[in-house]
C-alpha cells in the first residue's frame, strides 16, 4: 500500500463480502487499519481500510471517506484474524469485523472532566455545605466534580454557589484510566511444588513466540494460580493479556482473586457493561493504558497491538461457541489469534475437550498437569446410586440414600448442593383426561412450567403464557399434570424433606447477573446450608463448606443423539462433583442414574478419567469424528417445511463429488421448528486434513441461490446437533 493513497479499499462493518473503494479527500491520510466512516446507501457506516482495491475505478464514480478517527490503526494480526474467521466459518468479512467494531463510542475523544480547587479566597457566607466542601479540598488537589459531590455530600448547587463567590476554580482534567495497571510483582502467590513445576512448563514457552500448553489439573488443583503467575510473566515483558471465563456470573469471585494478585481490578469485557463503559475499555485496550482483560468471548476481537498470553478458563466450556452470525468456537479462535500474534495460550481445565487432550496427547500443546488438590483437600468420595434398585418412591427425585446423606451434613453444619440441570418445575405439561400435551406454537418443543413465576415457556424462543387452570384443548379443570422433574420441583421435594435447611435455588433463569452473584457470595460465607442448582454452580465456585453433592440425573445428557453426549456428560459431572470437599472437609459425591455401567459412570465412580479419554477417542477415532474428522453442517431453514425440505434436497444433489466426503440428510433436524421457521439439516464429513471449508463454500457457489424467506446457516465444526 502506498505511503498516501487517493483511493483505499474499505470493508465495512456490515455482512457484506468484501471491501469497497473510495476516495481519501484532500488533506486526509489513512493507511491499513485506520478506521473511518465512509457513506453507505443513505447513511454513515463504520469502516476499516483494507488496502489498495484490487480494481481500479475512476474517481467520479467514488464517493469521499467521510472522516478518519484519530485513533491508532488496528493491528495486522486483528485484521489478518478477520479474514482467517471470515474463509473458515464461510461469514461474510464485513460480518466478522463488526465483533471488532461494536464499540463506536470508544471512537470519540474522551470527554474532559470538570474538576474543582480551592483559589485561596473565603467565601462571604459559610454554611455547613460549603464547610465540607472546603474541607475536603483542604489537601490543594483538584477534585472532578462528581467526586466532590460525593465526598462532601453536597448538591452540585453549593459547589456552584462556592465558584460564584470566588471560593473556588473551574478546572478540565483528563480522565483517569479506565483501570490502574496490574502490578505483576504484587502478592506473588505461594505455590506448592506440583504448582512450581507447571508454572516452569508454561515458562518454557517463548514469551514471545506462539505456543499453547494444556493446564490439565483436578477441581481445587490451584490452576487459577499457576496461570496468574503466567500472566504476570506476559506483564513484566511488556505485552497484554486476556482471559476468557465461560460465565459472567462467574467474574465475580475471579476480579476479586485477580485483584489480590495484581493490586488492581483488569479491565472488564462482557454483555452488563454498559456502552460507556465498553467504549472505554476498547478504547485503551487500542491505546495500551488497559494492560489486562477480563471477558466473555466476544472480547478476542478486542484491538489489542501488544497481545502475548490469552487464557481461556474451563476450555471444555460450550459457552465458548458462537451459534448465531458468525459461528465460530472462542478456543480455536483464540488459538488462531495468538499464533497471528506470536502469543502464549494457556487451556485450562479440570476436564478438557477431547479435541485439546488429543493435541496434547500428540505433543502439539505442552501436557502440563496438576493431579492432587491445593494444600490438605482430597478428591471427593464419588458413588453411582442406581435407581433401578435404590430409587425414591414415585412421586419423589432424591434417593433415600442421597436424602440421609444431605441430611447429616446439614446436621454437621456443613453444606451440601442437589444438581439438576434442567430449568423451570417439570419439563413438560398434560392433561390426565385427554393427553393434550403443551408444545411451544412456534418451535417443535415442549412448553416448560415455570411455577414461581406461574407461566409456562419455551426455552428456545422465549414465548410464554400464564399456566392454564383449565385445558385448553377439552376444557376440563384440574387435569393438567406436571411430568418429569425441574429445578424448581426438586426445590419443592427438598422443603418438605429439609424443613429447617437454609435453601437456595440458582439458575440462571432466576435474577441478573449482579443478584446470581450476591447468591455465590452468601454460600460462600455459609448463610445457605443446601443449594439447589442447575449448571451454573457447576464451575468455579469454591464453596469451603460444601461436603455433599447429589446429581438427581446423571444420564440427563446421555439421553440425546449427540456424538459429543458423553463427552459433556463426564465433563458436567467431574465439575459438579469437584465442588464438594475443596476445603479441609472429606467431600462425596452421589450420582443418580440408571446407567452405572455406562463407561462415563465408571470412569467417574473408579476416578479413572484416562480410561474415559481412551474410551472416547478410541470411539471418535473409529467414526472418523473430531478430532480425527472434520464436520460441517448446513440447516435449511423456512416458514413451510416442503419449502426448506424441498431446498435442502436441491443443495444435495448439486454436491460435488470429492474423496473422503460423506454427506449425510437432508433430514429434520432433532429441534425441527425455531420461532416459526422449519429446519432440515446436511451433515458433511471427511478427514481431518481435508479443506472442508473450501469445500462446502464451493458446493453453495455451484448451487441454486436462496430466495424469498429461506436460510441456509453453515456451522463449521459443529458442537450442537439441535
Amino acid at each position: 500500500m502506498e505511503q498516501h493513497p487517493d483511493i483505499v479499499a474499505v470493508m465495512v462493518g456490515v455482512a457484506v463480502e468484501g471491501p469497497y473503494s473510495y476516495r481519501v479527500p484532500p488533506g486526509m491520510r489513512v493507511s491499513r487499519g485506520s478506521i473511518v466512516s465512509v457513506p453507505l446507501g443513505p447513511r454513515l457506516t463504520l469502516g476499516v481500510v483494507w488496502g489498495l482495491p484490487k480494481d481500479m475505478v475512476a474517481h467520479n464514480r467514488l464517493k469521499d471517506i467521510a472522516y478518519a478517527y484519530d485513533v491508532p490503526p488496528l493491528s495486522e494480526e486483528l485484521l489478518r484474524l478477520v479474514d482467517w474467521i471470515a474463509r473458515y466459518t464461510l461469514a461474510p468479512p464485513g460480518q466478522v469485523l463488526r465483533a471488532v467494531l461494536r464499540s463506536s463510542e470508544a471512537l470519540e475523544a474522551p470527554k474532559p472532566l470538570v474538576a474543582f480547587r480551592r483559589t485561596g479566597q473565603e467565601p462571604d457566607r459559610l454554611t455547613p455545605a460549603r464547610l465540607r466542601v472546603l474541607d475536603v479540598l483542604n489537601d490543594g488537589e483538584a477534585w472532578p466534580k462528581a467526586a466532590l459531590i460525593g465526598a462532601a455530600g453536597v448538591s452540585a448547587s453549593v459547589i456552584e454557589g462556592l465558584e460564584r463567590a470566588g471560593a473556588l476554580e473551574r478546572l478540565q482534567m483528563v480522565p483517569p484510566p479506565v483501570v490502574s495497571i496490574p502490578d505483576p510483582n504484587g502478592a506473588v502467590a505461594v505455590l506448592n511444588s506440583a504448582q512450581e513445576a507447571a508454572l516452569a512448563q508454561i515458562a518454557a514457552l517463548d514469551a514471545h513466540a506462539f505456543g499453547v500448553a494444556l493446564l490439565d489439573g483436578v477441581t481445587g488443583g490451584g490452576k487459577t494460580e499457576v496461570f496468574f503467575e503466567a500472566v504476570a510473566d506476559t506483564l513484566r515483558v511488556g505485552r497484554q493479556a486476556l482471559i476468557l471465563l465461560p460465565e459472567i456470573a462467574l467474574t465475580h469471585t475471579f476480579l476479586e482473586r485477580f485483584s489480590k494478585r495484581f493490586g488492581t481490578k483488569p479491565a472488564e469485557w462482557h454483555s452488563d457493561m454498559t456502552p460507556v463503559q465498553r467504549g472505554k475499555v476498547w478504547r485503551g485496550v487500542l491505546d495500551g493504558t488497559v494492560r489486562a482483560v477480563v471477558g466473555a468471548r466476544s472480547a478476542l476481537f478486542l484491538p489489542f497491538r501488544e497481545l502475548g498470553m490469552l487464557v481461556l478458563d474451563e476450555e471444555h466450556d460450550g459457552a465458548y461457541k458462537q451459534s448465531e452470525g458468525v459461528n465460530y468456537h472462542g478456543r480455536d479462535m483464540a488459538v488462531v489469534r495468538a499464533h497471528l500474534a506470536n502469543a502464549r495460550v494457556i487451556l485450562s481445565s479440570a476436564t478438557p475437550s477431547v479435541e485439546t487432550r488429543n493435541n496434547a496427547n500428540v505433543g502439539r500443546y505442552a501436557h502440563v498437569l496438576l493431579t492432587a488438590r491445593f494444600a490438605e483437600a482430597a478428591m471427593p468420595d464419588i458413588t453411582a446410586i442406581d435407581m433401578r434398585v435404590d430409587g425414591p418412591e414415585k412421586g419423589q427425585w432424591i434417593a433415600p440414600r442421597l436424602a440421609r446423606e444431605v441430611f447429616a451434613a446439614i446436621e454437621r453444619g456443613e453444606q451440601a448442593l442437589l444438581f439438576l440441570n434442567r430449568r423451570g418445575y417439570a419439563p413438560l405439561t398434560l392433561c390426565r383426561a385427554c393427553g393434550h400435551q403443551y408444545q411451544c406454537p412456534d418451535c417443535s418443543a415442549w412448553m416448560v412450567e415455570h411455577r414461581f413465576r406461574g407461566v409456562l415457556m419455551c426455552h428456545h424462543c422465549g414465548h410464554e403464557v400464564r399456566t392454564p387452570k383449565v385445558c385448553g384443548k377439552c376444557g376440563e379443570a384440574d387435569t393438567l399434570t406436571a411430568v418429569g422433574p425441574g429445578i424448581e420441583r426438586v426445590a419443592e421435594e427438598a422443603a418438605a424433606r429439609f424443613p429447617d435447611a437454609r435453601r437456595v435455588i440458582l439458575s440462571s433463569d432466576m435474577g441478573s447477573n449482579a443478584q446470581l452473584r450476591d447468591r455465590f457470595t452468601e454460600i460462600e460465607k455459609g448463610e445457605f446450608d443446601l443449594i439447589i442448582g442447575t449448571q451454573l454452580v457447576a464451575k468455579g465456585h469454591h464453596f469451603e463448606k460444601l461436603s455433599v453433592v447429589g446429581v438427581l440425573d446423571a444420564d440427563l445428557g446421555l439421553a440425546h443423539g449427540d456424538p459429543r453426549a458423553a463427552e459433556k456428560t463426564f465433563q458436567i459431572l467431574t465439575q459438579v462433583a469437584g465442588r464438594a470437599g475443596r476445603a479441609s472437609r472429606t467431600g462425596k459425591a452421589f450420582l443418580q442414574t440408571y446407567h452405572p455401567e455406562h463407561p462415563v459412570m465408571r470412569a467417574m465412580v473408579s476416578g479413572d478419567r484416562e480410561a474415559f479419554y481412551s474410551h472416547e477417542l478410541l470411539a471418535r477415532e473409529a467414526g472418523g469424528l473430531p478430532p480425527f474428522g472434520r464436520l460441517a453442517a448446513l440447516i435449511v431453514s423456512a416458514n413451510e417445511h416442503d419449502a426448506a425440505m424441498g431446498f435442502a434436497k436441491k443443495l444435495l444433489s448439486a454436491a460435488p463429488m470429492a474423496e473422503g466426503v460423506k454427506l449425510f440428510g437432508p433430514a429434520d433436524a432433532p429441534v425441527a421448528m425455531v420461532r416459526g421457521r422449519h429446519r432440515v439439516r446436511l451433515l458433511a464429513q471427511s478427514g481431518k486434513d481435508f479443506d472442508l471449508s473450501g469445500y462446502v463454500r464451493f458446493w453453495l457457489g455451484s448451487a441454486e441461490k436462496v430466495t424469498g424467506n429461506l436460510r441456509v446457516q453453515v456451522d463449521i465444526d459443529p458442537m450442537s446437533f439441535m
